[in-house]
């Protein structure tokens, strides 16, 4: 029998949309309306509620009963009952207003939607803006500056008039701006996570420690402009000496990728700042509003106007601001993380004036279980490792190889580690842990991954679809374990970018070290072993930039960051990546 739901109410946040609310429905009533499980109520509500879950109050074997409610093309307000499973896949949820939860941030000034150019929040020359989407919802939470390649071209002057005094500036005085740059944004920490959480969808956790790894490296940058050591090198004639000094390369551009939006905006231009360069940046296009937060952050820190600037652009203008950057005299480096095929283009372009470049690029990263290792510890690492962000990392295990003689033990661990900890949801819902994919193509990308494994023979044991999350409708895919992947299909041999982990299976050292090395690319890779022989063996032999033994985490400040083969060229973090920004001068003086 079909009843009208009575008690809908209506409220509007500040944008002016009408937002939802239907009484949560508890043990099969209503607004006094007795309901049974699957019956469907109806009742005709406005063109502009939203969608949501509530819950009824009753879990029975591990499984929660919900009612969702979704909106018919004619207005009118669904309610059935459904069931999420209580396996670690996905929780239901109530539906998210993005636009409200942006509203939530304490200091507004951290929401900045102009390009950030010689010290000033600027439009676009031609007035152009672009919208960036809460990835959980597809809700439009902003519009940012369209700049084309005539703004960057100022911006690039803007730098270029605001170099000289800083290169002069001493490395002392830097290192006080870049620490109070890094109290900043400590002390607004919460207010940042909540920003990057929007705009690209990983959890607040994963957030909030994004922001914290991104001060460290204006913490730890800030040190070392106090010792860009020069040398003296004993000459080989009379009457003369030689000495070396250390210089800042000049204007940077700088180009950064949606994954890690704070992250990899500090790690450079927190390293080009200390070394005395001046810095025009341009980040994502699905996530600049973390990179203007920041530089909010550095207007208050004391950074000079000029020094760092900061571009946006939509996808439509990607191609002329980053050949702007590429081809402008007065660059004199470029700095890059992404694909490996747009880092490719970069460096060509970058070669038409011979300037220096750092290119953090694509990985494929193995992750090797030998037969002697600690297979509840690697399990563990494997599920932090490869399905943080969603799976959208360079450095997350791509391709699981584990020895044949536990291959069955690590699966069921590694199964019933991931429906232990891992929850799909929003981002800022208390509980989740993986968060949706940032773009449709990496969806994509990663469900053709998906279909041409399984047609290979790959048996899903955890997941194997998009996730359905309560009524939101951004990118969610469940987190995926495959077992009997093969090498003959696409994800082999690229880099899924998505939470897909596909297992293999191998017999001997030496065949999966060939295996593991079979990829043009190298930047991370990690193996799990109790033997000290092997550990040396095998992390010698790995053709990557950085490896990680017994441990699923290669990433932090003081340790450089780079890889080998196709995965790019030059380091990040550490003492060593300050010397990206640096040009060694040797003088030469007779007596």
């Amino acid at each position: 029998m079909i009843k009208r739901v009575v008690s809908i109410g209506r409220s509007q946040n500040k944008a002016g949309c009408t937002l939802r609310y239907v009484a949560p429905v508890r043990r099969g009533k209503a607004a006094g309306l007795k309901l049974k499980p699957r019956q469907v109520q109806t009742g005709q509500i406005g063109r502009n509620y939203s969608t949501g879950l509530w819950k009824n109050g009753a879990v029975n074997a591990g499984r929660a009963s919900w009612w969702s409610v979704a909106r018919r093309t004619d207005g009118v307000l669904m309610l059935q009952n459904r069931h999420i499973s209580g396996s670690g896949q996905a929780q239901a949820q109530a539906d998210v207003d993005s636009i409200e939860e942006l509203g939530k941030v304490k200091d507004k000034r951290l929401v900045r939607t102009d390009a950030y150019v010689g010290g000033k929040w600027v439009a676009a020359a031609k007035g152009g803006r672009f919208k960036v989407a809460d990835p959980a919802t597809l809700q439009t939470i902003a519009e940012v500056a369209d700049m084309s390649a005539e703004d960057v071209a100022q911006a690039v002057r803007e730098a270029s008039k605001a170099l000289p005094a800083w290169r002069a500036t001493t490395g002392k005085k830097r290192a006080r701006v870049l620490r109070k740059w890094y109290d900043l944004v400590m002390e607004n920490k919460a207010d940042l996570a909540r920003i990057m959480t929007l705009e690209c969808g990983k959890p607040l956790a994963e957030a909030e420690g994004e922001v914290a790894y991104a001060a460290s490296f204006l913490e730890w940058f800030g040190e070392e402009a106090k010792r860009t050591y020069g040398d003296t090198i004993p000459a080989a004639t009379d009457g003369t000496r030689i000495s070396v000094i250390k210089q800042a390369v000049g204007v940077v551009g700088v180009i950064t990728p949606y994954n890690f939006p704070s992250a990899m905006i500090a790690r450079k231009i927190g390293a080009a700042v200390a070394a005395g360069c001046t810095v025009v940046a341009r980040p994502a296009h699905e996530t600049p509003l973390s990179a203007l937060a920041l530089c909010e952050l550095a207007e208050r820190a004391g950074v000079p106007p000029g020094v760092v600037n900061m571009v946006t652009s939509s996808a439509a203008n990607t191609q002329g601001v980053g050949l702007e950057l590429t081809t402008n005299a007065s660059v004199r480096k470029v700095s890059f993380t992404g694909s490996t095929g747009v880092g490719k283009m970069l460096m060509a372009q970058s070669a038409s004036t011979m300037k220096k470049v750092s290119m953090e690029l694509g990985g494929n990263a193995p992750f090797i279980v030998f037969e002697d290792a600690d297979i509840e510890l690697a399990a563990r690492a494997l599920v932090a490792c490869k399905f943080r962000n969603a799976g959208q990392t360079c450095v997350c295990a791509n391709r699981v190889y584990v020895h044949q003689a536990v291959y069955d033990a690590f699966l069921e661990a590694l199964v019933a580690a991931a429906r232990e900890t891992l929850r799909a949801g929003h981002g800022l819902t208390a509980g989740t842990t993986v968060g949706p994919m940032i773009t449709h193509r990496g969806l994509e990308k990663t469900l053709d991954h998906l279909r041409r494994a399984v047609d290979a023979g790959a048996r899903v044991v955890l997941g194997g679809a998009q996730a359905k999350v309560g009524a939101l409708r951004g990118h969610f895919f469940e987190p995926t374990v495959l077992a009997d992947a093969s090498d003959a299909v696409p994800m082999t041999g690229d880099e899924t970018f998505g939470p897909l982990c596909p297992v293999y299976r191998f017999s001997s050292e030496e065949e999966v070290v060939r295996r593991a090395n079979a990829v043009p690319v190298g930047l991370a890779g990690y193996f799990f072993s109790r033997d000290v022989s092997r550990i040396f063996r095998v992390a010698e032999a790995l053709e990557v930039g950085m490896v990680g033994v017994n441990t699923g985490s290669v990433s932090t400040e003081v340790a450089p960051f780079g890889g080998v083969k196709e995965s790019g060229v030059g380091r990040e973090g550490s003492r060593y990546g300050i010397d990206e920004y640096l040009n060694v001068k040797t003088i030469h003086i007779a007596l």
